[in-house]
């Protein structure tokens, strides 16, 4: 496995726990050209305050955490990569 989407999937872990207090969750889905793609799960998937967890909060400290990252986007269920 490419050692960013081990650290990549290490941050997220790291993450998870926060998340899953408030009822959601958070799912590693791919690593393309500095884009991490990710699944919103559970409370997190229909919150309003969605954007800003990516943004503010996954993002953020993925991109300080990982070099390489340059976004974080949800994928929805219907979504194909």
């Amino acid at each position: 496995m490419d050692k960013t989407v081990e650290e990549i999937k290490k941050v997220i872990e790291k993450l998870r726990p926060y998340l899953q207090r408030d009822g959601g969750d958070i799912e590693y889905v791919d690593f393309k050209d500095g884009i991490v793609f990710v699944k919103m799960l559970g409370a997190c998937a229909g919150c309003t305050m969605l954007d800003d967890t990516l943004k503010d909060g996954v993002e953020q400290i993925l991109m300080e955490e990982v070099p390489g990252v340059l976004e974080v986007q949800n994928v929805a269920h219907n979504d194909l990569l």
